[in-house]
């Protein structure tokens, strides 16, 4: 398979215009069951409640039905079973649909089909579910545009609900603009009309695309894709006389612009754009802003100029050792909070666990908080939130029963002999990889 779709993405590279229009046999049984081996086990089942191990046991005749059905256009995917996590910084829960397992095959193959054909022709201005392309490297590209750069005022763009309203019917127009397949078509039409389980309740989808879906981010980034980095490439920043950029990662975009005029142009135009397409601006969570060396005097504030959130960041104008303006960026506050709730809910609900199972635990997590949050110039603010996760463990591990486990002594020698890890910078912002650097 992987021989195929790299020819599929070569031609794609070589033909923008180029329609496919047999791809479908791509979905056999070598590989599906390739995609089979690829998915991680142990992860959440649908509503028929089956693992990666289960449907192994059998694993040959399941996919030979499985590809049977699709060959006879029978294969009609189980609905997702609806469940809510919590959103960063607020009482509000976002939906997630999670697929039955074997639908979870069906749309690891259709997305490896998909990023062949329209990764060659995505824009360098999306970073979001891309190969070889992550958040730093959104990141290490905004920071060129804020600092060497002509940037003078920010669009912070907040798309309302992005998942939960993409039209289907501009979806399938989008998609039909690279596939004439009509069987591939059928199938991705299905998933996005499948519906999801909800207390013992089927509800009907005719909008969005269910987060938590395989098949979800490469659907979002088609969509916008067609709605938002073309129209910016080519109508926006071709009518701009002053410089103009854009950062995409999924639903979450920022625009730098070198005029005013043109910020607040754009963020007209971009209210019309997106309401074409089913899409609507979060007005209270979007703001045009002056950022930049003359962001203090274009600013109709007095004092220090506005922040923006991005990716988990709060951006904000300073200088450098030698005076010379600087982009710095600490740890949104907002993420930090949720981040902390998050960890003393752990550590009330496992409070009677082993000490040291406990310590390991907080210490794998925030390793993995470090590898995100460890940036250049915000050593600070993730030192501040290791010593709040100390405090934590401390109150906590002293509530195991009615006699305190801990004073502040044995608990600071215990940490002497279980020490939390170190906070390091582990992103350099000024280090561009290769594969991202041909964009400047």
């Amino acid at each position: 398979m992987e021989t195929k779709l790299i020819r599929i993405a070569e031609l794609a590279k070589e033909r923008p215009d180029m329609k496919f229009t047999s791809v479908v046999h791509l979905l056999n049984e070598e590989n599906l069951k390739q995609c089979h081996h690829e998915l991680p086990a142990g992860k959440a089942t649908g509503i028929q409640k089956v693992t990666k191990e289960e449907y192994g046991e059998n694993l040959d005749e399941n996919i030979a039905k499985l590809v049977e059905r699709m060959k006879k256009k029978s294969y009609k995917p189980v609905p997702v079973r609806r469940t809510y996590i919590a959103k960063a910084g607020s009482d509000k829960k976002r939906p997630l649909g999670i697929p039955e397992y074997e639908d979870k095959i069906v749309q690891r193959g259709i997305a490896k089909i998909l990023n062949a054909m329209y990764e060659p022709i995505f824009l360098d201005s999306s970073f979001g579910f891309r190969p070889k392309r992550n958040c730093h490297d959104a990141l290490k590209i905004l920071n060129v545009y804020l600092e060497e750069r002509y940037t003078n005022f920010i669009v912070d763009v907040d798309i309302k609900g992005f998942f939960d309203n993409v039209n289907h019917e501009w979806l399938m127009k989008f998609l039909k603009h690279r596939i004439a397949d009509p069987a591939l078509l059928g199938i991705i039409a299905r998933f996005l009309k499948g519906g999801y389980m909800e207390n013992g309740s089927f509800y009907k989808t005719d909008v969005g695309t269910p987060q938590g879906g395989i098949i979800s981010p490469i659907l979002a980034n088609i969509y916008l894709h067609y709605v938002l980095d073309l129209w910016f490439e080519k109508a926006v920043r071709k009518s701009c006389k002053g410089q103009a950029y854009m950062v995409r990662y999924a639903d979450d975009f920022v625009c730098c612009f070198q005029s005013e005029t043109e910020a607040n142009n754009f963020y007209r135009a971009l209210t019309l754009r997106l309401k074409k397409f089913n899409l609507e601006i979060a007005e209270d969570k979007t703001k045009i802003i002056p950022f930049g060396k003359y962001a203090v005097r274009n600013s109709k504030r007095k004092g220090k100029p506005e922040t923006f959130e991005f990716l988990g960041f709060t951006h904000f104008c300073s200088q450098s050792k030698h005076g010379k303006f600087r982009v710095k960026r600490k740890t949104s506050g907002k993420k930090m909070r949720a981040k902390l709730k998050e960890c003393k809910e752990w550590l009330m609900a496992n409070r009677t666990m082993n000490i040291h199972v406990v310590a390991k635990r907080l210490q794998r997590s925030l390793n993995g908080y470090f590898n995100y949050y460890c940036i250049t110039d915000n050593s600070r603010s993730v030192r501040n939130f290791v010593d709040k996760v100390k405090i934590l463990f401390f109150k906590w591990m002293n509530r195991r029963s009615q006699r305190k486990s801990f004073n502040f002594d044995k608990f600071n020698l215990f940490l002497r002999m279980f020490p939390f890890p170190i906070p390091k910078v582990k992103v350099n912002i000024f280090k561009l990889r290769e594969e991202i650097s041909y964009i400047l």
